[in-house]
């Protein structure tokens, strides 16, 4: 990995370039920034830059900013003896990774370029993952790398191809009309037509008809013959959303569909045969619904050939960062808009319990409210920052009281970094801790 070390301090710039190179990086050393930066425009390649922030002919804010424009990607490292935290704010907020203050050890240095080189390699797996999975139209538009949704990507790679019924459990937001979608494209009915039924939509009385069709005459109003969802369905794939919503006297009707492949309108006795896949969605827990007689145990057991469970956002956190900036470039027109580590921190350990639609309403209301194209933690609203853990935390259950403790212990320490910029000091002082004890907390909870 070529690493720039930028210092006009020559003993200091020395001493730290051997130490680099010991640790296995190829290190390019300058003592002022605009030969360093000509370097990073003309031959490339650069992994990382160490630089200070008081310097002549260039100062550390003027090349770093220049430096994330000739390469987005790149990642800088700012150390300086004149530190104050407004500075290390503004260091982030033009794309800093992260601030060291003068003197600091070697092995600080060392620790924080192999967490920057991580984070990196994360996001860098990041976009090619995705761009490899929106080449995949079996995929369509779900996003994700987290084993979570690796697995329900296989369960749609298999249940594709076949006719079956297939069940999607989610929380709300969490993108089951998404995957009824994927199954749909990547089926050999892609080229049939894909009907969306919103059942918690509709009236009793309008479901019935919308779902089957009805004959003139059948019911004051109806003055003319009507083709049902199921009808225009035909060859194709009908996506039952909030199937829960439906009636007990209308589950009858759509288990008989299930059952014989036919189905009548309302006020027709003839049968009409079916050729439909049905997909359906529900974010209760269907089988507890049944057992206490509030949907029919039959029709459960009918839509529940094939289970495919949506996990909610909090439960797949390692896929935050792409679908964020997934969605700022959906939302944000020409502009390259990117988040900063440290509001990258705070969105992980938010709970979400709006799921991907709360995080793409966030990403759109960002994109057209920021006046710069990096977006830090301070752009956040209040409510990302200090979520109420108490009314949402769902791991009680599910995990032992240390594993409790650790996950609220990084909560709020992202919470506090994240108020602070990334600034370590600052967060320890917020945390009435000191900085030693945070940074050894961060090593033990595995947080950069």
């Amino acid at each position: 990995m070529k690493v720039l070390l930028v210092d006009d301090e020559d003993t200091l710039r020395m001493s730290l370039a051997d130490d680099l190179r010991e640790a296995g990086y190829d290190v390019l050393d300058f003592p002022a920034a605009p030969p360093a930066l000509e370097y990073l425009r003309t031959e490339g390649g650069v992994g990382a830059i160490i630089t200070d922030w008081k310097m002549p002919e260039m100062d550390g804010m003027s090349f770093l900013r220049q430096a994330k424009q000739a390469d987005p990607d790149v990642l800088v490292i700012v150390i300086t003896a004149y530190g104050t935290v407004h500075t290390a704010v503004e260091a982030v907020k033009q794309g800093a990774y992260d601030y060291l203050l003068k003197p600091f050890d070697t092995d600080e240095l060392l620790l924080t370029l192999e967490r920057a080189l991580r984070y990196r390699a994360t996001i860098e797996d990041n976009r090619r993952l995705s761009a490899r999975l929106e080449e995949r139209t079996r995929f369509h538009r779900l996003l994700g790398t987290s084993q979570a949704m690796v697995r329900v990507f296989e369960q749609i790679a298999v249940v594709a191809s076949t006719n079956s019924t297939v069940l999607i459990v989610g929380e709300t937001g969490t993108g089951k009309e998404l995957v009824a979608e994927a199954i749909h494209h990547a089926s050999p009915r892609k080229d049939k037509p894909l009907v969306r039924v919103s059942c918690a939509a509709l009236s009793k009385e309008i479901l019935e008809s919308e779902l089957f069709g009805h004959e003139k005459g059948a019911f004051t109003g109806a003055i003319r013959d009507k083709v049902g969802r199921f009808e225009k369905a035909q060859g194709g794939t009908i996506y039952l959303d909030d199937v829960d919503d439906i009636p007990m006297d209308i589950q009858v009707k759509l288990l008989r569909v299930l059952q014989e492949r036919t189905m009548e309108r309302v006020g027709s006795t003839t049968p009409i045969p079916l050729d439909v896949r049905v997909i359906a969605s529900t974010k209760v827990d269907l089988r507890k619904r049944a057992a206490e007689g509030r949907f029919r145990e039959d029709l459960f057991y009918r839509l529940n050939v094939v289970p495919i469970h949506l996990p909610p956002l909090r439960e797949r956190t390692e896929d935050i960062p792409l679908l964020a900036q997934h969605f700022l470039k959906k939302h944000g027109g020409s502009r390259n808009l990117r988040l900063t580590p440290a509001a990258l921190e705070a969105l992980i350990s938010y709970p979400w319990p709006g799921n991907v639609r709360e995080l793409e309403h966030l990403m759109e209301r960002l994109s057209l409210t920021s006046r710069r194209d990096m977006i830090d933690s301070t752009d956040l609203p209040e409510e990302i920052l200090c979520p109420p853990d108490t009314e949402r935390f769902t791991e009680i259950g599910k995990k032992s009281l240390d594993e409790i403790i650790d996950e609220l212990t990084r909560r709020v320490i992202r919470a506090a970094l994240a108020r602070t910029g990334g600034n370590k000091t600052k967060a320890a002082e917020l945390l009435k801790t000191p900085p030693s004890t945070l940074r050894s907390r961060m090593e033990k909870l595995g947080l950069s």
